[in-house]
């Protein structure tokens, strides 16, 4: 007899792993494991789980010991390494980066995060892409969550970049395709004008420059603060602006379009009205650049009262709020595919947003340094996000075109007669077959297309011919029973699933009705048939037909119509209706009780509003039964509002009857 094999053991084969992978992190080398992998007994699945779970638990114990960033990084390298060679599962490495950016500082959180930046290659690759995505987007969030916009910039950044290389561009959870702001980012600033110390601040300025006696003041002591008349109403004003820069929405309300033009026009005057030195600014600039500064960019605007004759002096400052005026002028004035109906410009605001952009880029040509330079950059680089833009409204096609067939198609050689050859050489210019009948045939009609088109190829039957013999059955007067019906018939019960597909509305239609055999459900579908065909027609009608139809007409010219609109609605009167119902059936489904999930079935059914009307209008009769009258439906519309309707439905009745 042969041993047995050895079965899988999970304490056994943890222990195994574990020592292998410590023994890998020592050398920096896969062979360890690779050579557990092979001698352990067991499945595949099973082994690669064991070394999972061996990976993980010796992350925590380097973690919890506070190693180095590299012995944590060299275990991720281990995982890769392991996932190339498919002895672990293509998520490990990624789930051993959540676990270990999880866990460390934001200081040694930039050290891993470099060493995703520099696997990115990797990452796309097919072995890791399609298992690791969601994990390094979730990562990246959770990350982005835990810094701060304000003081970790630069990291933040970066991960920004890093998720812009690793997805594709038409990927949909990079791209803002509403075209949704962040509402979030309030500028704060002060808003009670009694703490305001602008006002004190220029009172102390003129009391001072009031002791000043001529000539006391050098060549060289020229003042430092800027010249514009600064007071609160500017200042609030201006950071007011910061709101509508946030929320352009806002602009589409007319008492918010008014404050934001008057505060415009004002802070515009103030920029056109006082112009910076472009010596000054070009001096400042070579400074910066002997010193080799580095221009200090900040996520928030600085809002201090003390900063604001500063900024206004600055140009790279004037060139943010001017730069912001345009991206605000473009989104108020491009098309946006999620741009509701209602956000539409006046005449006016169009002519005034197109006068002000170019007097935002005059001002910004006149802004040193290089203002006219800059000025041509910024129109071109907007002018190039309308074609992103468009992108976007189309839908965000792929842009990866496949490569045309560079093989040329080869020449089939021709073994059989040319038509030219053959087509109308027999007699009154026959196309001959080359049999007797079927020169016969072919040559009924001269065009194919017609004849397959001809009324005499049509081989549907209408409900009605096809069901009289199941209605009839179905009557309980006429005493057949059920083993003899016709809908017990496979054959004929095929055939009615398939009539019923192409002409009938109640077989689309949702039901909560349970059926457990097609013998049942055809019995339930021809009576519901049954009440809105016409009655199948008599040849012969005896002398009692006669006079109980003469009795029948009687009785009904001498009912009353209200007792007419007792009666259940039929088919007819369903059909006729339902023209005049049209687009608003949608008004009248509710006061019919009819369930939502109905309705949003009857819309994804057909896009024609009569149909729809038809559609909801069975929806109610089955649902009603006996009490799908025409008085309930004339009530119904009366309290939808739909009273026209109502009035008109009721003369119908009177007239008909």
């Amino acid at each position: 007899m042969s041993p047995t094999p050895a079965l899988f053991s999970l304490p056994e084969a943890r222990t195994r792993f574990t020592k292998s992978t410590r023994e890998a992190l020592n050398n920096r080398n896969i062979k360890p494991l690779l050579n557990a992998f092979t001698q352990l007994p067991g499945s595949e699945n099973e082994k690669k789980c064991t070394l999972d779970q061996a990976f993980r638990g010796v992350l925590e114990e380097e973690i919890i010991n506070h190693s180095a960033c590299e012995n944590v990084l060299a275990i991720i390298s281990l995982a890769i390494g392991g996932v190339t060679e498919s002895v672990c599962t293509a998520s490990t490495p990624f789930v051993l980066l959540g676990d270990v950016l999880d866990c460390l500082p934001l200081d040694q959180c930039d050290t891993i995060f470099t060493f995703v930046e520099k696997n990115v290659a990797t990452w796309k690759s097919n072995t890791f892409y399609s298992a690791g995505k969601n994990y390094l987007l979730r990562m990246c969030n959770d990350l982005l969550r835990r810094l701060s916009k304000s003081q970790n910039t630069v990291f933040c950044g970066r991960i920004q970049l890093f998720l812009a290389r690793l997805f594709p561009l038409s990927e949909k959870s990079g791209l803002n395709l509403q075209s949704q702001f962040n509402l979030e980012n309030v500028t704060v600033f002060n808003t009670n004008e009694q703490e305001s110390t602008l006002g004190q601040k220029h009172t102390e300025d003129r009391e001072e420059g009031m002791d000043v006696e001529e000539g006391e003041m050098g060549d060289d002591e020229a003042p430092t603060t800027c010249s514009i008349p600064i007071d609160y109403n500017l200042y609030r004003k201006f950071w007011s602006l910061q709101d509508y820069f946030r929320n352009p929405v806002q602009c589409y309300e007319k008492i918010s379009w008014k404050t934001f033009l008057k505060y415009s026009e004002e802070v515009l005057a103030v920029f056109k009205s006082y112009k910076l030195d472009d010596t000054q600014a070009s001096r400042k600039k070579l400074e910066e650049l002997k010193t080799g500064g580095e221009h200090v960019y900040f996520a928030k605007f600085l809002t201090s009262e003390k900063l604001m004759d500063l900024q206004l002096s600055d140009s790279n400052f004037r060139r943010h709020i001017l730069l912001q005026y345009l991206i605000l002028f473009q989104y108020l004035k491009g098309q946006v595919k999620f741009k509701s109906s209602n956000y539409v410009l006046t005449d006016e605001q169009s002519l005034w947003i197109e006068d002000t952009t170019k007097s935002v880029y005059q001002l910004l040509s006149e802004n040193p340094p290089d203002g006219e330079r800059f000025s041509k950059m910024v129109e071109h680089i907007l002018n190039t996000e309308e074609n992103w833009n468009s992108w976007k409204n189309e839908g965000c096609p792929s842009f990866v075109k496949e490569r045309a067939s560079d093989t040329k198609p080869t020449r089939v050689v021709r073994k059989r007669a040319a038509p030219e050859d053959f087509l109308g050489k027999g007699p009154n210019k026959k196309i001959l077959i080359g049999n007797e009948e079927l020169t016969r045939l072919w040559n009924l009609c001269p065009d194919n297309m017609e004849a397959c088109k001809s009324e005499t190829r049509e081989y549907m039957p209408t409900l009605e011919e096809f069901f009289e013999e199941a209605i009839e059955q179905a009557d309980p007067e006429n005493m057949v029973e059920t083993e003899y019906k016709a809908v017990n018939n496979s054959n004929y019960g095929w055939r009615a699933l398939r009539l019923l597909a192409r002409r009938s509305p109640h077989f689309f239609q949702p039901t909560n009705q349970q059926f457990k055999s097609l013998p049942e459900y055809l019995e339930n579908m021809v009576i519901k048939l049954a009440k809105e065909l016409p009655p199948p027609s008599e040849e012969i009608k005896t002398g009692e037909d006669e006079d109980e139809e003469d009795n029948d007409a009687l009785l009904k010219e001498n009912e009353s119509p209200d007792v007419r609109r007792d009666k259940p609605i039929t088919g007819e009167q369903i059909e006729l209706f339902a023209n005049k119902l049209g687009e608003q059936w949608k008004i009248l489904a509710p006061y019919l009780e009819i369930k939502d999930s109905e309705i949003r079935q009857i819309e994804c059914d057909s896009e024609d509003m009569k149909m729809r009307a038809k559609q909801l209008l069975v929806a109610w009769q089955d649902q009603e039964g006996a009490h799908a009258t025409t008085d309930n439906l004339i009530n119904a519309l009366s309290k939808s509002g739909l009273s026209d309707l109502a009035e008109s439905l009721t003369n119908d009745t009177e007239t008909n009857s």
